[in-house]
């Protein structure tokens, strides 16, 4: 009896998983309704795919109800074909034979001559639910200028890797508004890109880089997903992890990301980029790794747990040097302080080796930046206790909570 109440447990979940569509296969089971009569351009990269890997590209190129007439470059480019921090130029596609206007280059906003000769304009990219990834500010911007061009904004909502409870972090600061802290909302923020999208055009968020520009509204749609729910990880969607960026190759590196980017920009750990698992880890090649692991293990931070590593990184600036640390796992997602783990790990470190002391190694501007605040990094520095940063890192959660409800599609 056991064993066939297993077996049809395993069954319901194979089911719930394979319910999942996103926004591009739903539009197409739709006909390509909200796009019929238009002239269209589309803001993706590789990871706009639908359930049978093709590129949105080509499905709306290849499409006769939509006439496509433009394609927009985030970081990356649309095919993946530039790595992190290039920039990307215009250039012709050369499957499509269509333009390719840069959203990473001399300009992150799309111009009004960009934008002459399109009625809508189509987002579909895989975001990772990190606030300082560039999608999504890319995604704000483009709402902003076709906000001034009256053109309207469609966007194809994807599942949030992370998660739709998941929220962690303060608020961006006026004066640390930038293109890795776009809006004013938390680090990790629990909303899918299409949730995002509206909360960003509703709450006048859309301000641009400095923060202290007009808000705009523009014309917004949203193609929602199928059988998606809030406590889904994408692992529990049964859709494929498309890579939207060189350095999320997995899912375990978007749910680390949030964990160990941060510490990424002292550096003086390398989180494992550069090796095969990028954001998974925090080694260095004069750290113990059984010490590093029994301190963090005497934190009983909830919800993670660790294990001693040994490795060279194939690229980078640590290329070809043994590196000693420990790697990052999640027993409890939900109970996980996700983004706070890397302050623990760097606190354990500086117990350990105070005489490697992160701080004239780091980027004071990029640190303040990513974290929305200079606040974190000063307060932090006095004695790198995570006890000293975890009230004001938290205290903007609650608020979120009760605002982004109000934009939830799914529950």
């Amino acid at each position: 009896m056991r064993y066939l109440f297993t077996l049809c447990a395993l069954a319901l979940a194979l089911q719930v998983r394979a319910q999942v569509l996103t926004g591009i296969d739903v539009l197409q089971e739709e006909g390509f309704r909200q796009l019929r009569g238009k002239r269209v351009g589309l803001v993706t990269n590789p990871s706009g795919v639908d359930r049978n890997l093709r590129s949105t590209i080509d499905i709306f190129f290849d499409a006769p109800e939509v006439n496509l007439v433009a394609l927009y470059g985030p970081e990356h480019g649309v095919r993946g074909d530039v790595y992190a921090g290039d920039h990307v130029a215009n250039s012709i596609d050369p499957k499509t034979g269509l333009p390719v206007y840069s959203l990473y280059g001399p300009t992150r906003e799309p111009t009004q001559e960009m934008l002459q000769g399109v009625d809508v304009m189509v987002y579909d990219i895989q975001d990772v639910g990190t606030r300082c990834y560039t999608f999504i500010s890319t995604l704000g911007l483009v709402m902003r200028a076709c906000a001034k061009a009256d053109v309207e904004v469609l966007v194809l909502d994807r599942p949030n890797p992370l998660g739709g409870n998941k929220v962690e972090g303060n608020y961006v600061q006026d004066g640390f508004y930038s293109f890795v802290s776009e809006f004013r909302i938390p680090f990790v923020y629990g909303l899918t890109v299409g949730e995002l999208a509206s909360l960003i055009n509703e709450e006048g968020l859309n301000r641009g880089q400095t923060g202290d520009l007009e808000p705009l509204h523009c014309r917004l749609n949203v193609v929602p997903m199928r059988g998606w729910q809030r406590w889904m990880l994408f692992e529990d969607t049964g859709l494929p992890w498309i890579l939207p960026s060189p350095n999320i190759p997995s899912l375990r590196s978007a749910l680390c990301y949030p964990a160990s980017g941060i510490c990424g920009e002292f550096g003086h750990l390398n989180t494992g980029v550069g090796y095969t698992i990028p954001f998974e880890t925090f080694a260095a090649e004069w750290v113990d790794a059984d010490a590093l692991k029994a301190r963090l293990d005497s934190y009983h931070i909830p919800g993670t747990a660790f294990r001693t590593i040994h490795y060279k990184p194939i690229a980078g600036s640590k290329k070809g040097i043994l590196l000693h640390g420990v790697q990052l796992f999640f027993t409890d997602w939900e109970a996980a302080p996700v983004s706070l783990v890397q302050f623990y790990v760097m606190q354990a470190v500086n117990e350990l080796y105070p005489d490697h002391n992160p701080y004239p190694l780091a980027s004071t501007r990029m640190l303040d930046i990513v974290s929305g605040t200079d606040y974190v990094r000063i307060q932090f520095g006095k004695r790198m206790k995570v006890a000293d940063i975890v009230g004001f890192w938290n205290k903007d959660t609650a608020h979120f909570r009760s605002v982004s409800k109000l934009y939830y599609l799914y529950r």
